[in-house]
């Protein structure tokens, strides 16, 4: 875009490869970019770093410089020191036949930190087990991105738009198992 600065920065704030596969956070510097929140310097501060403005999306640029949205930050599922857009996963379950709505969040794992695990609403008169969502998801996606757990429910939560609301979903599950991180009767 004309007159806007953009760059995709690491965890530490170093620009990532422009190669279209390195995942970066999407940051933004231009005059029509704010210069702060209203009275909130610990929120600006968080956003606002080097003169640059961090949007909370996440992304990849190739060495042409078109940058493709991959998911939103806080949807990324770090496993195993790699970077899985629940996005591309949802993709997959939606091709499921069974599969009516899907989302994917992050769930905490002893070995990788973090693994996907996926909430699915089954079509009507579907039927389909945990197993065979992730045999599905390992068989379509590279096997650190399959889902390691499922959920199945009866609808999933959305704004009034549409939208699936994963903060919901997260804190429902973080209620569920607890602080430990292990199921709660």
């Amino acid at each position: 875009m004309i007159g806007v600065d953009v760059r995709l920065v690491d965890d530490y704030g170093e620009e990532v490869a422009k190669n279209g596969q390195q995942t970066g956070e999407i940051t933004v510097r231009s005059h029509g970019v704010m210069k702060g929140y209203w009275k909130n310097k610990e929120a600006t501060d968080e956003v606002l770093r080097d003169g640059y403005m961090m949007t909370g999306d996440m992304g990849t640029i190739d060495e042409h410089g078109y940058v493709n949205i991959v998911d939103r930050k806080k949807d990324i599922v770090i496993s195993g020191g790699e970077n899985i857009s629940s996005i591309e996963i949802e993709g997959v379950l939606y091709d499921h036949p069974a599969v009516l709505d899907a989302a994917v969040i992050a769930v905490p794992h002893e070995k990788w930190g973090e693994t996907p695990h996926a909430y699915i609403v089954l079509r009507s008169g579907a039927v389909a087990t945990e197993q065979d969502i992730m045999d599905f998801t390992r068989s379509n996606l590279a096997h650190f991105k399959a889902v390691t757990g499922v959920t199945f429910v009866e609808e999933l939560p959305k704004t009034a738009s549409g939208k699936i609301l994963k903060v919901q979903i997260r804190d429902d599950y973080w209620d569920k198992v607890g602080k430990t991180g292990r199921k709660v009767n």
